[in-house]
């Protein structure tokens, strides 16, 4: 039986030890393993909380987009442009929305060729109730103060920047 590892090892910080070793000092692993390992933890503990509405987080993105939106409803284009995602995701996102009931779609009157989503009645109610459930829980991110939030936000614009989501101003 594999023995259970310690509260106290990090093994992260031994891999970066042992990379040190092999290969020299490279604080930008340590740095990705980490960022990757965190991705991992908050996208778990933020889809237990949606699930009981039948969502992933990304359907819940999509959902308050659609909120924010003036009509409740926007084109596909328009999603995927804002969530950062490839068009086949908005759809599969979207189409998935739609068989519960959470979101429409129909024909785009200003261009021939494209889709608006709307979100429904149903789709504001579970979203209320989701962004209730991952407030309370700080969206995963409780052992955060505002501060350090802030500063994780701002320590991750430069990467978002070079990766083009969005220009300086």
């Amino acid at each position: 039986m594999p023995k259970p590892l310690s509260l106290t090892f990090d093994p992260i910080a031994r891999a970066d030890e042992l990379w040190k070793q092999r290969w020299g000092s490279v604080p930008s692993m340590a740095a990705i393993t980490s960022i990757m390992r965190a991705h991992q933890i908050l996208l778990a503990e933020v889809d237990a909380v949606v699930k009981p509405y039948g969502l992933t987080f990304a359907r819940y993105e999509a959902l308050v987009l659609l909120t924010f939106s003036k009509a409740g409803e926007l084109p596909m284009s328009k999603i995927g442009e804002r969530l950062m995602v490839h068009p086949t995701s908005v759809t599969n996102t979207v189409d998935r929305l739609v068989r519960s009931g959470l979101v429409a779609k129909r024909p785009n009157p200003n261009d021939g060729r494209g889709t608006l989503a709307s979100i429904t009645d149903r789709g504001r109610e579970v979203c209320e109730a989701a962004t209730r459930d991952l407030m309370a829980m700080d969206f995963g991110l409780g052992a955060y103060d505002d501060e350090e939030c802030d500063e994780i936000f701002a320590l991750l614009r430069p990467l978002r920047v070079a990766a083009g989501d969005f220009k300086e101003s």
